[in-house]
């Protein structure tokens, strides 16, 4: 069983309507006047960090793409708990939740520890939403998609084997904030930029059209390496084609009516792997 055979099954289970269908990054719950945003996201030893890395750079790494879905979801971020793993160094991870929590100005809601190898770290992210919440399937016919940031730094810095772009990622919490009011669809670029602009087109209803050349890439990487590596972390969004972003951002190519295919990439449908998918 595949990842999206496994998600089709859990589909099968009750779910909450907030789940929207396990199509979307996170879940939402309304309780009182407040709107909750909720993720988890788990990170593993071989997977998503190399075997020796610094815990300081797990637990960053950890809470980082966590906040990124709340970022995606325009929420401001009200604590998280943490599924931690005992593994040498492990006041290194205390040193390093500690920096991100005070960065981002997040406290610790709770969680568990255990000890397991090779070691797999989880976490659950809460967040406060806004007026809007942007989902994945609200892209339109004649939006114009855009993207934070550029793409590839983490490919780079996995690559130099101690790069920050990879080791400790920066959710783009305060873009999301912003952007949520004004956008038809958001998300987070964490598997690659093309595979998350295809799910975000597919999921709308709609093909998108990209431009190489439009890709804002890293100085030094590879522009099509760049946009199928992932872990960057930016925000994808589609917007109106006449929108002015309130934050840094290139257009990358246009969403239409749906085609044969969810993306083109240059008019063409790619034949190569869009990104990172698990087994």
């Amino acid at each position: 069983m595949n990842e999206a055979e496994f998600i089709a099954a859990l589909r099968t289970l009750p779910l909450h309507p907030g789940a929207e269908g396990l199509r979307d990054d996170t879940a939402t719950l309304a309780i009182g006047g407040e709107t909750l945003i909720l993720t988890h996201d788990a990170i593993a030893e071989g997977v998503h960090y190399r075997p020796g890395t610094d815990p300081f750079d797990i637990a960053w790494k950890l809470v980082a793409v966590n906040l990124s879905d709340l970022a995606a979801k325009g929420a401001a971020p009200l604590g998280v708990l943490i599924g931690a793993v005992l593994v040498e160094g492990a006041e290194r991870f205390v040193e390093g939740l500690r920096a991100i929590l005070t960065e981002y100005a997040v406290p610790l809601l709770g969680g568990d520890t255990i000890s397991v190898k090779p070691a797999t770290f989880g976490c659950t992210a809460i967040g406060r939403a806004g007026a809007a919440v942007p989902r994945r399937d609200g892209g339109r016919t004649g939006d114009a998609l855009w993207v934070t940031g550029t793409i590839g730094a983490a490919m780079l810095g996995f690559e130099a084997g101690d790069g920050a772009a990879y080791l400790r990622p920066r959710p783009r919490l305060a873009e999301g904030r912003a952007l949520a009011p004004h956008v038809h669809a958001m998300m987070d670029v964490s598997d690659g930029l093309l595979l998350d602009a295809f799910r975000l087109a597919e999921a709308s209803g709609c093909t998108v059209e990209i431009a190489r050349a439009a890709l804002p890439v890293a100085p030094g990487a590879d522009p099509l390496r760049a946009a199928t590596w992932g872990d960057d972390y930016e925000l994808l969004f589609a917007a109106p084609a006449d929108f002015a972003p309130p934050v840094a951002a290139t257009r990358i190519g246009t969403l239409t009516d749906k085609r044969a295919v969810p993306l083109l990439l240059d008019g063409a449908a790619p034949d190569f792997p869009l990104g990172y998918q698990h087994r």
